[in-house]
């Protein structure tokens, strides 16, 4: 009684406000420590990227400061970070400003998130686990430090995304997320469209590589757009934003995806588009996307064909061919379990990253890692699919325009993978959010709910049959039972 008495006088004699710092002290610890980092890499010594990194861990700090009241605030100041790919410099490791943002977001969902996962957000972390399972055996083959790191990052880029974003969606946080992917996509356009002007004095425009806000590969580029374009052309109504800026965002990412050429990001987009138009009806928006589609069909077709005839042997075209060609002699070595993942590292020869994603898959982990990585995708979209369509068109749509791309480029590529799932990630947890207030019916789209009730009600109406069969039976009497 007394130590009590005691302890709570000394509790009340210490002033609340010191208590309060002491209980924070760690965020301004943190925070003290990343200004002095930050301070350090911008004036530049010796640190790749200062600027950028500076950027990101400020950005980052600024979360840490306030999640005691936001506990999503750092998920959700990642969330602009992800579209950065410019590489941090630390360590002398090879992350990217990205890399760094996603495991900063996982990381808050995990300590700080809600962890009552919904049911479709449980079988796509599932489905990555088959996927993971299946490469571990390339891990234990081919020993080497790039394999193993890239075992793990290659499940922060699919289930550390799903995490982060779901988190940020569950906290109904997903307006300002995706205001936020606005934005970031803004600044690409701008990007795109200031690089195409400064083409326009030399008469010729040709495919714009980014400069600014940092530089970026014309492939990227267009991702992220197309991306972007598809998120605004969607726009779900949960999202709450307006008809016109969603549609002015559209035009001008569309007019900024043209201008980089990005074949394969054109051609995600479109397929991704005709899948939600065929799903909500093809004749509402049939005008619309000749519109769109007929522009951005006739400059691949062109543009292909323009490589094709000009016989240039270091053309993209033809140095995909000669690539493949190389893979496939090379995983004639190694056919079960492949060379390890990201083995152009340390391979003597192959020192190039495949130009296809199952190319990739089976040069990397061989015929297992290609079975596993065919059931992880295939799994994935037929889970979407059956999302329901106010919650799951998006994230569908995003994956699959993903995939599509990887048919024509680079799968593994940090930000490309990351950022449609990120989105799938908040579209799930406004979902999950949604279902829980009582705004949503359930997961499922009505189709499988009507076909899950149908299957529950056959054997009650098969019950239901056979009493009234031996109920007649017992009316009939004995001579109808003979």
């Amino acid at each position: 009684m007394g130590t009590n008495t005691r302890q709570s006088r000394g509790s009340a004699a210490v002033p609340s406000w010191l208590r309060d710092l002491w209980g924070d002290a760690w965020r301004w610890v943190l925070f003290a420590g990343g200004v002095a980092a930050g301070g350090y890499l911008l004036l530049d010594r010796g640190v790749a990227n200062g600027i950028v990194t500076a950027a990101a861990i400020g950005a980052l700090l600024v979360g840490a400061v306030l999640s005691s009241s936001k506990p999503m605030a750092i998920a959700l100041m990642a969330t602009p970070a992800l579209f950065v790919v410019e590489r941090v410099g630390l360590g002398g490791g090879d992350l990217t400003a990205s890399d760094v943002a996603l495991a900063a977001a996982f990381g808050s969902a995990v300590l700080l998130g809600d962890r009552d996962l919904s049911p479709p957000l449980k079988a796509l972390l599932r489905l990555n686990l088959i996927y993971q399972f299946t490469t571990l055996f390339t891990v234990i083959v081919n020993p080497f430090t790039q394999n193993l790191i890239e075992w793990f990052h290659a499940w922060l880029l699919i289930s550390g995304a799903l995490l982060g974003g779901w988190a940020i969606g569950r906290a109904g946080k997903a307006r300002f997320a995706l205001i936020l992917v606005y934005a970031v996509a803004t600044l690409i356009a701008l990007g795109t469209l200031t690089g195409a002007a400064l083409m326009i004095p030399s008469g010729e425009i040709e495919a714009v590589y980014p400069q600014w806000p940092w530089s970026m590969h014309k492939n990227f580029a267009g991702g992220a757009l197309a991306f972007a374009a598809f998120v605004a052309y969607v726009n779900p109504d949960w999202a709450q934003i307006p008809k016109r800026w969603a549609r002015s965002a559209l035009v001008l990412f569309l007019v900024a995806l043209l201008l980089t050429q990005s074949r394969q990001a054109m051609v995600g987009f479109l397929v991704a588009l005709l899948v939600h138009v065929v799903r909500q009806g093809a004749a509402r928006h049939w005008v619309l996307i000749t519109a769109i589609a007929v522009p951005g069909v006739v400059l691949i077709v062109q543009s292909v064909i323009e490589q094709i005839e000009s016989q240039n042997r270091f053309n993209s075209v033809y140095q995909r061919l000669e690539w493949m060609g190389e893979v496939y002699a090379l995983w004639k070595h190694s056919p079960i379990f492949g060379h390890g993942l990201r083995y152009w590292y340390v391979h003597p020869t192959a020192n190039f990253q495949p130009p296809q994603a199952e190319l990739e898959v089976i040069a990397s982990a061989g015929i297992v890692g290609l079975l596993g990585f065919i059931a992880m995708w295939l799994g994935i979209l037929i889970v979407l699919w059956r999302v329901d369509r106010r919650f799951g068109m998006l994230a569908l749509g995003l994956v699959l325009a993903r995939i599509v791309q990887a048919q024509f480029d680079l799968f593994w590529v940090s930000a490309q993978v990351s950022i449609p799932f990120f989105i799938a990630g908040i579209c799930l947890g406004a979902q999950a959010l949604a279902v829980t207030a009582g705004d949503a019916g359930g997961f499922w789209n009505e189709k499988h709910h009507r076909a899950s009730r149908r299957s529950r009600a056959l054997p009650a109406r098969a019950a239901r049959r056979r009493e009234r069969a031996r109920d007649q039976l017992v009316t009939a009497g004995p001579e109808a039972r003979a």
